[in-house]
């Protein structure tokens, strides 16, 4: 059997929490000038490509929880960059003018992540995403 210190380096619990804090280092870096974190920016941009898009939506999108999902989406509409609006029992979001003229900045920041974690890792890194994907759909019990 191996080792406890080497066992941790072959554990995909162990494995993806460290890639999971390490790629967040980078995102959090590359999202500083938009004010947002990197989950916000998406929400913005989900919200944008899809206005009127739902919370619960916005949560299967981003595999998080709904309670999440409305925390970020509570901040955004405080900060003033998405509106909610109420259709019977469910809310819509669409963004304001002032998130939608974030949206450039969130691009950029998106190309400054991708750039990051690129010069590391090379070609490899969007190989991993996909591994990453399709592991987590299976875990999840989806197809991939």
């Amino acid at each position: 059997m191996k080792k406890s210190h080497e066992m941790v380096h072959h554990c995909l619990y162990f494995t993806a929490n460290a890639l999971s804090r390490a790629i967040s280092r980078l995102a959090e870096e590359a999202f500083r000038p938009t004010g947002l974190s990197p989950s916000h920016a998406f929400v913005l941009m989900l919200a944008a490509e899809e206005p009127g898009i739902g919370p619960g939506e916005l949560a299967d999108r981003l595999a998080l929880a709904p309670s999440t999902v409305t925390r970020f989406v509570d901040s955004l509409v405080l900060k003033g960059l998405l509106t909610r609006t109420a259709e019977g029992r469910a809310a819509r979001l669409a963004p304001t003018p002032k998130g939608l003229a974030l949206l450039k900045g969130v691009e950029q920041a998106w190309k400054r992540l991708h750039m990051a974690y690129e010069s590391v890792l090379g070609p490899d890194g969007d190989r991993l995403a996909r591994e990453i994907d399709a592991a987590c759909r299976k875990l999840d019990g989806e197809e991939p």
